[in-house]
């Protein structure tokens, strides 16, 4: 999380040793080289992941706004891959995961995501956090009905999640029946929501999108929110407040490889 300057002093007042920031930054590139081709290794494998977290935030480069995608592929074999682009669109996904992924995406519902579901059918799970918060969000409101709806559909909520968590220690045909019941609770609240937009935009989601919220109970391996890759943003954050960002091309692949390589190396 250092800039030039900084490793340069680090450099001089700790070590001793004298380096121009011109020697950093070949240094820095030959590097970044010699990251290529793992890079470009994980890049290749992402398609044909049978499960891919992703996320993107913002990237500041010459007070130009890019964003910082990050994809993260769970288990022990998993591997954290960023990169990053100018859109913020459904192209980059296409363009890393492919127009023929078979696997399932966790993500927020942002609508980059939401065409990408649409123009290749993919399957995703949209995160339940997300989700959770604007629920909530209607329990603030003055309007007696949809305070009333929002406190109902929370309540339902938290009944599925204690089902959730209740599957490894609960028999499986047991689980698997308790799991459709509190499923289909939260269904019945949220499809009948009180005319109030706010209400309407939540159930709206429910009836277009029930499957990709719900796919965690059927599907192993899929976790109901994108807590796993927003965790994996947090050090890059840091990088971002500190650094203030990129200002080319060779800044921008250098960040790209060595985030991936401390991400997954850590996982």
């Amino acid at each position: 999380h250092m800039t030039y300057r900084v490793i340069q002093t680090f450099m001089r007042d700790v070590l001793d040793l004298d380096f121009s920031t011109g020697q950093l930054v070949k240094i820095v590139g030959k590097v970044t080289d010699a990251l290529g081709s793992f890079y470009g290794q994980l890049a290749t494998a992402l398609p044909t992941c049978t499960m891919v977290n992703i996320d993107e935030t913002g990237h500041p480069e010459n007070a130009q706004k890019l964003w910082t995608w990050g994809f993260h592929v769970p288990g022990p074999d998993g591997f954290t891959f960023f990169h990053i682009d100018a859109a913020r669109s459904s192209d980059v996904l296409k363009e890393f995961l492919g127009e023929t992924f078979q696997g399932v995406v966790g993500c927020d519902y942002h609508s980059a995501y939401r065409k990408f579901l649409e123009d290749i059918g993919a399957n995703m799970q949209f995160c339940w956090a997300h989700l959770i918060r604007d629920v909530k969000y209607l329990t603030t409101l003055t309007d007696r009905a949809t305070r009333g709806y929002g406190e109902r559909l929370l309540a339902a909520v938290k009944r599925l999640f204690r089902v959730w968590h209740q599957r490894d220690i609960m028999r499986p045909a047991r689980w698997r029946q308790s799991a459709a019941r509190a499923q289909r609770e939260v269904l019945t609240v949220a499809k009948r929501p009180p005319s109030r937009r706010e209400a309407l935009n939540i159930a709206k989601r429910f009836r277009k999108y029930a499957a990709h919220y719900f796919r965690f109970l059927d599907t192993p391996g899929v976790e109901p929110t994108n807590n796993a890759m927003e965790q994996r943003f947090r050090f890059v954050v840091i990088d971002r407040k500190i650094t203030q960002g990129t200002r080319g091309q060779a800044g921008r692949s250098w960040c790209e490889r060595i985030w991936t390589v401390l991400a997954t190396c850590a996982q």
